[in-house]
């Protein structure tokens, strides 16, 4: 039985939970890296990481590097003796720092490797329209989310599963998959398997401005799968035309109405305190929507006091 010294490394709340998980299964965790604090909110004040958050709130050494090739930092890490390193959504790491540990460093991963690498998993696999997907543990290398797989574990995504709900259950089998990873790594017991990069390979990029932007041309399912992978966060947005104005606007929950229909494409319709827009193939049903300047509300509620024009149209 190996003595474990873990030093984890993550950054937002899908991290924490997996910390957690590591140090309640009683596992050795002799240090923390995570993001420096950074400025937010309208009075710029510094603010923690939820992962520093939590590894202060249990007395664990925390680490901060801004350059995770610095001289400094590579000495404080060294000064921890960590022989096992722990990755779940935190940065790119240099090779002076991942081939550390004498076990090496592993990373979880939110999808069924070798699909959906990168940035973005878990909103590409609902935006794809995918079933299943799943989580993954694997050593790194040198390039990103290619090291040889440790362990997977899949479960189904519902077809109206939105990203936040399939966030918060895979960030628990996360957790408990990291567990399974480090008993298996303690006891000597570990097998990997190599990637393969042969197939249909999806990407999972990150988020921009541009690919989270609704193409009305599309059809209903295909809209209807890219809001419910970018809901809650970021959201998928729209331009709507009404009367004179552009809004940009965010769109949240959805529903889909397949029949034939004679409207032109991306007209608005307003009825019976609700909004859907023609697509090719349907109706897109708006229930929540946040326009400018405005908090996200029910659209029957956004209705009460706003008028959307008869020639009302999405761009």
């Amino acid at each position: 039985m190996r003595d474990l010294r873990i030093v984890f490394m993550g950054t937002p709340e899908f991290a924490v939970t997996t910390l957690k998980y590591i140090i309640e299964a009683n596992f050795n965790v002799v240090g923390v890296i995570t993001a420096p604090d950074r400025p937010a909110g309208r009075g710029r004040k510094l603010q923690q990481s939820a992962v520093k958050e939590f590894a202060v709130s249990k007395d664990l050494t925390v680490l901060q590097p801004t350059n995770l090739k610095s001289p400094e930092f590579l000495k404080e890490l060294e000064n921890l003796k960590p022989n096992l390193q722990v990755v779940v959504a935190f940065r790119m790491l240099p090779k002076v720092v991942w081939q550390l540990p004498e076990f090496g460093t592993f990373n979880l991963h939110a999808s069924l490797l070798p699909q959906y690498r990168g940035a973005a998993p878990i909103n590409w696999a609902i935006i794809n329209g995918e079933t299943v997907t799943g989580a993954s543990t694997f050593f790194i290398d040198e390039k990103i989310d290619t090291g040889a797989m440790i362990l997977q574990k899949e479960t189904s995504i519902e077809p109206n599963e939105n990203v936040g709900s399939l966030h918060d259950r895979l960030m628990t089998m996360g957790g408990e998959l990291v567990v399974d990873t480090l008993e298996l790594i303690r006891e000597d017991k570990i097998v990997t398997t190599l990637q393969t990069e042969t197939g249909d390979l999806k990407d999972a990029p990150k988020l921009t401005k541009e690919n989270t932007r609704i193409d009305w041309s599309l059809s209903a399912s295909r809209i209807y799968n890219l809001i419910r992978g970018l809901n809650p966060y970021p959201s998928a947005w729209t331009v709507i035309k009404n009367g004179e104005l552009e809004l940009n606007t965010k769109l949240y929950d959805t529903e889909i109405l397949l029949e034939s229909h004679t409207k032109e494409l991306g007209a608005i319709i307003q009825e019976d305190n609700k909004l859907k827009v023609a697509v090719r193939d349907g109706y897109i049903i708006i229930n929540e929507i946040q326009l400018p300047g405005k908090r996200k509300m029910k659209t029957k509620e956004l209705l009460n006091g706003y008028q959307f024009e008869t020639e009302a149209k999405v761009l």
